[in-house]
């Protein structure tokens, strides 16, 4: 291979000194930047035509293998036009100088394509890996973890390989290496300011590492921060999206969900147990309640079959308390099941049992037996007067 380019190398440099012999008024770095033209010409036409056989190949399959190759073809064309210019540094009648900064920008372009395919590496694997889980799903538990896992993981490493790639690029300059040597080195006061500068940036990369492994959250999972409902939309590298319900969006920081206490209503399962609290008279029919209650949720298409129950919670001095409880296979559901159960209750309490709703005792008390009340006011210690 080496004599080969020597050999290349040989002719174009006899091509050149025939071409200066015929045209001497051209500049001396016109050749050089002929041969890299012609090169760079070479390295596109074999893309577009490795690019056109992929096409080819992937027409008649599924959508995956056709989104694959049309990722990859950037960073394909890239790598395709790179090699053909290292071919064309190797040959052309370039100086010492000139071929050095060549080699210098082919090596930064070197670096930066393999971040390239790392990074599209990355996307392709996690593409790959979600095929198997769908968020649609009601019973979505697992692949909201998957789901969570891949994109927090993805981000990190995109941003790894980020700041790797940028810092192989500025190690290649010996006086940004020599620098960054010096400063390791010194450790001093320079090292505490920039410490100081990225700690947001540190912690939010801590807090994402500790959210992708331990999870206290997930895609899709429904949660109350700072008192509002919603579900969570994204993770992104320094925050997260809540959806409230009425369609806003909640941006909280990483950090939050390490350092604050939060609920989580589909931590460990997608399944919930909605509560309907109802206050009633003292004299309402419980049992007959119960039996209502118990018909309603049966009959409902949202229940899931699992939790049921009517309990009188608490009394107060003019009402007392009943719980109802009712399970549904996701939060969306849940939701929708306790305002079925609130509208079915209420009219079954507004036909069968209106006695069973609030309300205010009086009791009057008259002096005098000769006053006349209505029928329906009891007279209390309404003895003669002494």
């Amino acid at each position: 291979m080496e004599q080969e380019l020597q050999q290349l190398g040989a002719q174009v440099e006899a091509l050149s000194e025939q071409v200066e012999t015929v045209l001497p008024v051209l500049p001396a770095w016109v050749m050089p930047l002929a041969v890299l033209a012609a090169f760079f010409l070479v390295g596109v036409m074999a893309f577009r035509a490795v690019f056109w056989f992929l096409t080819r190949m992937v027409r008649s399959r599924d959508l995956f293998w056709r989104s694959l190759v049309s990722r990859t073809r950037r960073p394909l064309r890239m790598g395709l036009v790179v090699a053909a210019l290292a071919l064309g540094v190797a040959v052309a009648p370039l100086g010492a100088a000139g071929a050095d900064l060549a080699r210098h920008g082919l090596l930064i372009a070197f670096i930066i394509l393999v971040a390239w395919v790392l990074h599209t590496a990355l996307q392709i694997w996690t593409t790959v890996h979600l095929r198997k889980f769908t968020l649609d799903a009601e019973d979505n538990f697992l692949a909201r973890k998957h789901v969570t896992q891949s994109r927090i993981l993805v981000r990190l490493a995109g941003w790894i390989i980020t700041i790797i790639c940028v810092s192989a690029i500025l190690m290649t300059f010996d006086g940004v290496r020599q620098w960054g040597v010096s400063l390791l080195a010194s450790a001093g006061a320079a090292g505490i300011v920039v410490g100081f500068a990225f700690q947001p940036v540190l912690k939010n990369l801590i807090a994402g590492i500790q959210l992708a492994v331990t999870q206290p959250i997930r895609i899709d999972d429904a949660v109350i921060v700072e008192g509002e409902w919603g579900q969570v939309e994204e993770i992104t590298g320094t925050y997260v999206v809540i959806k409230i319900w009425d369609w806003r969006r909640l941006i909280v920081p990483l950090g939050y969900f390490i350092e604050q206490p939060f609920q989580n209503w589909t931590r460990e399962t997608s399944s919930l147990i909605g509560v309907v609290l109802l206050y009633l008279d003292h004299a309402t029919d419980i049992d007959g309640l119960r039996a209502e209650a118990q018909q309603v949720v049966e009959r409902s298409a949202l229940w899931d079959g699992k939790v049921f129950a009517v309990q009188v919670t608490d009394f107060r001095e003019r009402v007392m308390e009943v719980r109802i409880l009712a399970s549904a296979r996701n939060a969306a559901r849940t939701y929708d099941l306790r305002c079925e159960i609130r509208e079915k209750i209420i009219g079954f309490v507004q036909r069968e049992m209106p006695h069973a709703l609030p309300r205010t005792r009086e009791t009057v008390s008259v002096d005098g037996p000769d006053r006349r009340l209505p029928p329906e006011i009891e007279v209390v210690g309404g003895g003669a007067p002494d």
